[in-house]
């Protein structure tokens, strides 16, 4: 099986910064994408942001557009999540995402991590 361990979550002021992290583990897996959606109480989940790592190639949220940055440890098949500039609007629960083929056969599959809390307040 594939796990995703994620760390780095906590509790901020607006304007502070958290960095997350996403480490996958486990069987022999080509990543495609990682990186995390998030979940807002009352809302639903959503894209925080991914990446490609073969292609590095980024996608994020127009909300955190400019203050998060996505970036990858292929070798450790590790992302991690700048968020700089928090706002109280990205309080949510965070969770790790990945897909992929598996090496040995093709099949594509995909996982997800447990969530990390995230809470931007006074």
């Amino acid at each position: 099986q594939v796990q995703l361990v994620a760390s780095g979550g906590g509790s901020v002021h607006p304007g502070g910064s958290l960095r997350l992290s996403c480490t996958a583990s486990g069987r022999i897996f080509s990543i495609s994408t990682m990186g995390w959606y998030r979940q807002a109480p009352g809302k639903q989940r959503g894209l925080a942001a991914t990446i490609m790592p073969a292609e590095n190639a980024t996608t994020y949220a127009e909300s955190v557009e400019g203050r998060f940055t996505i970036s990858a440890d292929s070798a450790k098949k590790t992302v991690y999540l700048q968020m700089n500039r928090l706002q109280p609007e990205d309080t949510a629960v965070y969770y790790c995402y990945a897909d992929g083929r598996r090496e040995d056969s093709g099949v594509y599959e995909a996982y997800w991590g447990t969530g990390s809390l995230v809470t931007v307040s006074t």
